[in-house]
């Protein structure tokens, strides 16, 4: 039987014959000429759908096993991370870039993130999200790790998941003053889970421990 193919970034369908691929968007933020590169390709290959994702990209629905690698090869892109153990996606708002209720810049800090962390290999699947305000329309209430702006700097959250056993992040962190400060916060969560090799969503850990203890244990060895 036929299965998702990790390393091409292939999801096979319903109908356990036809797969489906995710270009990568950076924060869903694309242009016309990758809009129709994406359309052109769904078309050569006579994909059956293309699908707004909620991770911000435009999945291509519903095509041969045959036409993977020429499909990546068409689209001039690696494989996206769409699947696997590995950092998904890193979902963005509008923030103080276009949006007009933002007090940060989540698409700047965003997309830098993404740039760090897109397709990094862990021990299971890790979600990101930038909020440019409280109202939180990058859904870091729903990701491992994740910033959310305030008019004096990043709340950071960790801990949050849907699926099966959803959770709600908890705040590890108030008011991060610079975006420096916090993308650094960041890497030291990413990499303190990396460490603990173990197969579970963040949020595990700090069900497991409570909060306060893991906001010790890991705030002990950035603070030293």
């Amino acid at each position: 039987m036929k299965k998702d193919i990790l390393e091409k970034g292939a999801i096979i369908q319903r109908d356990k014959e036809t797969y489906a691929i995710a270009p990568h968007i950076p924060g869903g933020i694309t242009s016309p000429a990758q809009l129709r590169k994406i359309a052109e390709v769904a078309e050569m290959f006579q994909a059956q759908a293309l699908k707004i994702t909620s991770a911000q990209r435009i999945a291509i629905v519903g095509f041969d096993e045959k036409h993977i690698d020429n499909m990546w090869e068409q689209l001039g892109e690696k494989p996206g991370a769409a699947i696997g153990l590995c950092i998904r996606s890193v979902k963005i708002c509008p923030g103080t870039t276009y949006c007009k209720r933002g007090q940060q810049d989540s698409v700047k800090v965003g997309l830098e993130m993404d740039e760090r962390y897109h397709g990094m290999e862990l021990p299971w699947k890790f979600k990101m999200g930038v909020s440019g305000c409280i109202n939180d329309c990058g859904e870091g209430c729903i990701k491992d790790v994740a910033l959310i702006g305030t008019p004096k700097g990043w709340n950071v959250m960790v801990g949050g998941n849907g699926g099966a056993q959803p959770r709600l992040s908890h705040k590890l962190v108030e008011q991060v003053p610079t975006d420096e400060e916090a993308l650094a916060l960041v890497d030291h969560i990413v990499n303190w889970f990396k460490k603990q090799n173990r197969r579970c969503r963040l949020g595990k850990f700090v069900e497991e421990m409570g909060i306060d203890a893991f906001r010790e244990e890991v705030l002990r060895d950035f603070n030293a």
